[in-house]
């Protein structure tokens, strides 16, 4: 590819894939009551459907990615795309809990392929010198879907109900799929011969010191994330917690157009900032927890250091591992839903062992360990490809 013009509309394609991904996943915990009371379960219940979701995504991603790579790259993603549609429609007309659980089963184990798949088919569309901004154009649906899309969605599903809502996010996915098969160019899956093992990948130099930093760096940031509403309590914002996620949210757009700006000359740079930031935001909270205006500038600096963080630390495994990106890119996904899953566990204890007071500090000590990964690894967050 000779041109230096970003293909805008196919990376935007893919990012619409990622937002409803992404929103497919998290809907049900803005939907809690609605659904609750509709299908006859606890709230706890339904906030397994997350839960449930996250770990399929986790435990499946490895195997599936290695069991595709032949297929071609626009084929297996409209397959994709249209397995999720599949599982919101089946999510908005069943009346059985039941059904709904598995085929949330099916649609983690969907996103887990997906995650895996996609920062190579965005980097495969430019050249090699603006993989990093094509990358962070393609993740660009993730910060969107918990800024807008989720609060959005939740307002509906209060306004026209929760059933309605799943519906309209499968017939936009079908508008996507025509998207994308107008505007995405298709890649051929790669030959069995060439493929690497999941042995070779993971000594390639830097991915363990990437996935180290994922886990930790993810695990951190969900520690604190998922108790939001406890550590909002003692400066009064738990009482207006629409608020702090839209401060969030608009912040992890923010942080994610730097990143998409500078991660192709300065991606360790960003690497470094990104845990420094998310620091200095759990010591915030952990000292001047009691002051509004505090808390709030730190949830600000909070979703600008996590917004760009998958551009980030997919970006790092597709570089150095080359061909083999994505199992390298199946890693990160599980490393990262098993951070997701790890941080909802750890933040549980920590929170009934101690109080909330003491969930930033934890926070602040698996990201500390995710900057000390990053000093000590060139390998794997070099600052160029």
């Amino acid at each position: 590819m000779t041109s230096t013009r970003l293909p805008l509309s196919g990376l935007l394609a893919l990012a619409s894939i990622i937002f409803l991904a992404v929103l497919t996943e998290t809907l049900p915990a803005g939907l809690l009551p609605q659904m609750s009371g509709s299908l006859g379960v606890s709230e706890s219940q339904i906030g397994q459907l997350v839960t449930v979701y996250a770990l399929a995504t986790a435990l499946t991603a490895i195997p599936l990615i290695a069991a595709t790579r032949a297929i071609p790259r626009r084929t297996l993603l409209i397959g994709l795309a249209l397995g999720f549609m599949v599982v919101n429609i089946i999510t908005a007309l069943s009346d059985s809990y039941t059904v709904i659980l598995i085929a949330r089963v099916f649609g983690g184990v969907l996103a887990g392929l997906l995650w895996a798949m996609m920062a190579g088919y965005a980097m495969r569309m430019v050249p090699p010198a603006q993989s990093g901004r094509a990358l962070s154009i393609a993740m660009a649906g993730t910060p969107i879907a918990f800024a807008l899309g989720l609060p959005l969605g939740t307002l509906l599903g209060a306004a026209i109900g929760w059933r309605l809502v799943f519906g309209m996010i499968a017939a936009v996915t079908l508008v996507a799929i025509v998207w994308v098969l107008v505007s995405v160019p298709q890649f051929p899956g790669e030959r069995k011969a060439g493929h690497a093992t999941l042995g070779q990948v993971l000594r390639t130099p830097g991915i363990i010191a990437i996935l180290a930093v994922t886990l930790t760096f993810v695990l951190g940031h969900n520690v604190a994330y998922t108790y939001v509403a406890p550590l909002m309590r003692a400066s009064g914002w738990s009482d207006h917690l629409d608020i702090v996620l839209l401060v969030f949210g608009v912040s992890a757009i923010a942080g994610l157009v730097v990143v998409g700006i500078l991660i192709d000359r300065q991606l360790r740079m960003l690497v470094i900032t990104a845990s420094a930031a998310l620091g200095l935001a759990m010591i915030t909270l952990g000292v001047l927890g009691q002051s509004p205006i505090a808390t709030i500038i730190a949830v600000g600096l909070w979703g600008a250091a996590y917004g760009g963080a998958p551009s980030l630390l997919q970006n790092a495994p597709a570089r150095v591992a080359g061909a083999s990106a994505d199992v390298a890119q199946s890693l990160i996904v599980t490393a990262w839903n098993g951070a997701i899953a790890g941080g909802a566990f750890v933040g549980g204890m920590v929170l009934d062992a101690a109080g909330e007071g003491t969930v930033p500090w934890v926070a602040l000590g698996l990201v500390v360990i995710s900057g000390a990964v990053v000093l000590g690894s060139r390998r794997g967050f070099a600052a160029t490809n």
